[in-house]
């Protein structure tokens, strides 16, 4: 809860008894999405390719793989 202070007691209370140990690790195999919050300036540059979802998606991560490259070639 915010703004309330928690106190030895109550953290020694916590019963993890019945954790599962890594139910919630992601192997280092695994593609992740990340989400990210544009502002709405910069979001209406992005196409929106039809009635696609992930339209605004595939062309953000275009624009940063372009913004890698520019910056590998830099090196």
């Amino acid at each position: 809860m915010r703004g309330k202070k928690t106190t030895q007691k109550e953290v020694a209370e916590v019963d993890f008894s019945k954790g599962v140990r890594g139910l919630h690790h992601v192997p280092a195999s695994a593609r992740v999405y990340m989400p990210v919050s544009i502002e709405r300036a910069c979001g209406n540059i992005f196409p929106q390719r039809g009635e696609q979802r992930c339209g605004t998606f595939v062309a953000c991560n275009e624009v940063l793989k372009r913004d890698i490259e520019t910056k590998e070639k830099r090196k």
